[in-house]
């Protein structure tokens, strides 16, 4: 096949893929996410088969356990995380009024600074602005929301992932097989290749950063809730989820502490205190944590992973931000391929036929004009 065809053909076939994405969008997601939580547990599936267990045994043992610690999990933390949502999200309005207290003096600075008329009310300013800022994850949260009526209702969702969770770790090896039997003759050995560099990347990252953010998650909330932090459960579980985004869900939660902590207390050692948690936090992940779970084969920036998941999340709602991170790990390694093969072309290299140029002589000195 020609250079024109494999393009025409990959494209058309990805094209085809999204295609089905969308058009099935709203059943996908118990199938992605049962297939997801699959992949991650499939290792643990090959570690029964070494003890003489049937595959549809231990992919039966090890989903159950999985999902009946899971729904403990929630049972026992829903409660209170609820709770404390419900307090902060009343908190608010007085966190608000004691910022514009503090910050009237220096209001008119302020304004003059934001290029606003200085008879302006910053207040008002900042509500609107607030206002308008509330309207737009309003109609984030509604595009996640609808994107993620998978079948109907969560109900659905519940029952099915464990379903195709079971199924997927059980057949793994015929499905596998069945998809490689589906390449191209050809280039066989080169698909397996880049499809082992995405496997690769996929189980640093899906596992070793699921691990990670998992672990920072619970120690901020332990962390926070015996600094005595108001709602420093539900900031450190926060925080941990989001950290499945390298720096971004400590950052975000560093912020969120210090400023609960300042409106709390008032005392700047205490808020050094709450900000020094998060700081031993990033130490600990970034020497230990992500060096001995996720490794060093991952490379995936974080920059990438975080536009993956605002574009997955904008255009399938909750299923495009369970598909973004394997579409992410999917383009790198094919983009990265795709350089080496340019690197390798002539369109790269210099011909071997191509003539060096000679550099022009220098222009030699005009004879100056003979006098009579």
């Amino acid at each position: 096949m020609t250079i024109r065809n494999h393009v025409i053909f990959w494209t058309f076939s990805f094209t085809i893929f999204i295609a089905l994405i969308y058009i099935f969008k709203s059943v996908l997601l118990p199938f992605v996410l049962g297939a997801t939580i699959a992949y991650l547990l499939n290792p643990l599936v090959h570690k029964f088969k070494r003890n003489r267990i049937s595959r549809g045994t231990a992919a039966l043992i090890i989903a159950a356990t999985f999902f009946i610690i899971l729904a403990a999990l929630i049972a026992v933390l829903a409660p209170l995380l609820y709770k404390q949502a419900l307090e902060l999200s009343s908190d608010i309005p007085r966190y608000f009024n004691s910022l514009m207290a503090y910050i009237d003096p220096y209001s008119q600075q302020i304004l003059k600074l934001l290029g606003q008329d200085t008879d302006a009310n910053l207040k008002d300013i900042i509500t609107d602005q607030s206002s308008n800022a509330t309207g737009i994850a309003k109609k984030i949260l509604l595009g996640l929301a609808v994107g993620g009526q998978a079948i109907f209702s969560a109900v659905s969702v519940i029952i099915i992932s464990p379903i195709v969770a079971y199924f997927v770790m059980k057949e793994w090896v015929h499905i596998t097989a069945w998809i490689e039997d589906l390449l191209p003759k050809d280039h066989k050995q080169t698909i397996l290749r880049l499809l082992g560099k995405i496997d690769t990347k996929l189980s640093g990252f899906v596992r070793g950063q699921i691990s990670v953010a998992a672990i920072l998650g619970v120690a901020y909330a332990i962390a926070l809730s015996l600094a005595g932090l108001n709602y420093g459960f539900l900031i450190g579980l926060g925080a941990g989820l989001v950290s499945i985004i390298p720096m971004v869900g400590s950052t975000l939660g560093l912020l969120v502490s210090i400023t609960v902590a300042w409106f709390q207390s008032g005392d700047i050692a205490y808020v050094g205190i709450i900000g020094a948690i998060f700081l031993i936090g990033q130490l600990i992940e970034g020497n230990i944590l992500s060096p001995k779970i996720v490794g060093e084969s991952v490379g995936m920036h974080p920059l990438w992973v975080f536009f993956a998941l605002m574009a997955g999340g904008s255009l399938f709602g909750i299923l495009g931000m369970l598909i973004a991170v394997p579409v992410a790990a999917s383009a790198g390694v094919l983009i990265s391929f795709a350089i080496e093969e340019y690197k390798e072309s002539p369109y790269y290299k210099a011909s071997t036929k191509t003539q060096k140029i000679k550099a022009p002589d220098k222009e030699k000195p005009k004879a100056k004009a003979k006098t009579a």
